[in-house]
């Protein structure tokens, strides 16, 4: 339990990146009801460690605790996602119905399509920098990997995300 001090503190610094939390969660799991489970107890977790907590980035210092919460469910409930990269076979959706082709002619719904198809890492990625508006160093500091490394992650992931959307567009359009 915290300090009535450290309480106050802890809504302050890391309660206004709840929405932030629950978004990245969302899309590294790919499902609402499991995104909310794994934020509620990455912030009972937040909570729970504050104390160690020494001041800088607490937006970074959350989403890496929600990241990690994200990844060990992954690696408990959804395995094979974690060992799966992308694979245009495993990947493909099924023969579009023209209810389908309507609700894919909305660009965002295109877009969100094409990210879930990513990867779990190749979309936090993407989602931390485009989405969340992280910096490059904030992603380092979430993900515990080198700057020169999320630069070039963001590069492939981008790079993935393009052939998608491309080759979408090219079904839609035959």
């Amino acid at each position: 339990m915290l300090h009535p001090e450290e309480e106050a503190r802890f809504a302050q610094l890391v309660l206004p990146h709840l929405d932030s939390a629950n978004n990245l969660a969302r899309w590294i799991l790919r499902n609402r009801a499991d995104a909310e489970d794994v934020v509620q107890e990455a912030m009972l977790r937040a909570y729970r460690f504050f104390s160690r907590f020494r001041g800088g980035n607490a937006r970074a210092w959350l989403l890496q605790i929600v990241r990690n919460n994200c990844y060990t469910w992954l690696e408990k409930n959804r395995p094979a996602e974690l060992m799966t990269e992308f694979d245009e076979e495993l990947h493909l959706r099924p023969a579009a119905t023209p209810e389908s082709l309507a609700a894919q002619a909305d660009e965002h719904r295109r877009l969100k399509d094409a990210l879930q198809a990513l990867p779990p890492r190749a979309r936090e990625v993407l989602i931390l920098r485009e989405l969340e508006g992280c910096s490059y160093k904030e992603i380092g500091e979430i993900t515990g990997i080198p700057i020169g490394t999320v630069m070039s992650s963001l590069s492939r992931a981008r790079e993935r995300l393009q052939q998608i959307l491309t080759r979408t567009a090219a079904k839609e359009a035959s």
